[in-house]
């Protein structure tokens, strides 16, 4: 069984919480995109705990955990990961942890690059494009100019360091246009031997192991970061993320571009919630925002920044599945409407003075107005229900209304955020 776990919506969707709760029934689970400019954050019986690289599958036992060649890996970080998950009480050594060799090394002098542009463009125009500030763009646009470094380079340094100083040539005419200090060839030498030793035994050809996996038969999840609507396509460009979040490149992005999936879970909350700059149609302002963040926790789990956050959006979603040819949902986030006697949908996008059921281009999405319907709560909580029938009438005909409008099963719903604080429909 290959299956995808798949953003829906802006990101933050709790794609982790459901990787470690399904990754019970897999061999392994992989990450195929991005790099540490986005958390998950999963609960179980053995803490809190925030992954921005690794993948969740990593806190459950028996499952080894891949990183493929579509992402893109800031070593430091990563080291720091590992090291915080094993204070907690995690095992990570290289038999459940494998890094593509091709996958490529974030570097200081893109995180430099990144933090420079978000100012320029803050001071220049007010509009930042929301970026996480952690070298994502630059390190994709390096790729792209075939002028990085690859994790398959640190078991053999040497033609690595004689590519090195031509590199750093280059990227520093950039820095310094910006009116900063250039980097230096042996700033890039210690990075590479601080952190980039630590990570070799776990570097291999993550395609021949997975190939050899799906030959033995092993079930393989595929665990994205963001959602839908941050694919550097599909998206609501430029305030995407620099990768494809989208589930038809989970296999490409593992390493195994002869592999067909045969599942695609969705993952989408119960509202909506959004991090970082672009357009959010369904937003809400004021004391209805500031009461919907403060129950559901919306803060960004990889930089604590304030989620914005607003009603489910019809709209938005049944784009998302489409991109993500999602066969069935996980609603996750259920509980946090507990308090709520009715609330809120947006169910369409009024544009220029006419009702929208499809998602428009990006330039547009701006001039959107939503259109809600009121819907009615439970007002009771949902944290002891397990099966469905502990939901109450008014959860089951929300779930029952969402699935009708976005034309796709729901089969999991998470009412809580430890491990077993959800139901299966």
């Amino acid at each position: 069984m290959l299956t995808s776990i798949c953003g829906i919506n802006w990101g933050d969707e709790g794609k982790g919480r459901m990787v470690d709760l399904l990754s019970s029934d897999y061999d392994i689970v992989c990450r195929y995109q991005g790099g540490n400019n986005a958390g998950h954050t999963v609960i179980n019986d053995k803490g809190k705990f925030v992954l921005n690289l690794l993948p969740s599958g990593i806190l459950r036992e028996g499952v080894v955990n891949v990183m493929g060649p579509g992402m893109v890996i800031d070593i430091k970080h990563l080291c720091g990961e590992i090291e915080r998950l094993r204070e907690g009480g995690i095992k990570i050594s290289p038999e459940n942890l494998k890094i593509s060799d091709k996958a490529v090394i974030t570097m200081p002098y893109n995180v430099l690059q990144d933090i420079m542009e978000e100012d320029r463009l803050t001071k220049a125009t007010g509009k930042p494009y929301g970026s996480t500030r952690r070298g994502i763009a630059p390190v994709y646009a390096d790729k792209y100019m075939k002028k990085v470094f690859r994790m398959g380079e640190l078991l053999n340094t040497q033609l690595m360091y004689k590519r090195l100083p031509d590199i750093v040539a280059w990227k520093n005419m950039t820095i310094k246009a910006y009116g900063f200090d250039p980097v230096s060839v042996d700033e890039m030498i210690e990075y590479f031997e601080t952190y980039g030793k630590q990570l070799a035994p776990y570097i291999v050809d993550t395609g021949l192991y997975l190939n050899e996996a799906n030959k033995q038969g092993k079930n393989i999840m595929f665990e994205a970061q963001l959602g839908a609507l941050r694919d550097i396509d599909f998206g609501i460009v430029p305030y995407t993320s620099s990768s494809s979040t989208i589930a038809a490149y989970a296999p490409i992005g593992a390493g195994v571009p002869n592999l067909k999936l045969n599942n695609s879970i969705g993952i989408m909350k119960a509202y909506s919630s959004c991090v970082g700059e672009g357009p959010f149609t369904c937003e809400y302002f004021g004391d209805k925002a500031e009461k919907l963040r403060e129950l559901g926790g919306e803060y960004g789990a990889a930089t604590g920044r304030p989620r914005r956050v607003g009603p489910f959006d019809v709209v938005a979603s049944r784009y998302g599945i489409r991109c993500q040819g999602a066969d069935e949902i996980a609603l996750t986030k259920l509980d946090v409407l507990d308090d709520y006697e009715e609330f809120e949908i947006c169910t369409h996008y009024e544009l220029d003075g006419k009702i929208i059921d499809e998602f428009p281009f990006t330039d547009v999405l701006d001039m959107c107005k939503p259109v809600f319907e009121k819907v009615k709560g439970w007002h009771c909580s949902l944290a002891k229900c397990r099966k469905k029938e502990d939901l109450p009438k008014e959860a089951l005909d929300y779930i029952h209304l969402l699935e009708k409008l976005c034309d796709c099963k729901i089969k999991y719903v998470s009412v809580g955020a430890e491990r077993d604080a959800y139901i299966v429909l």
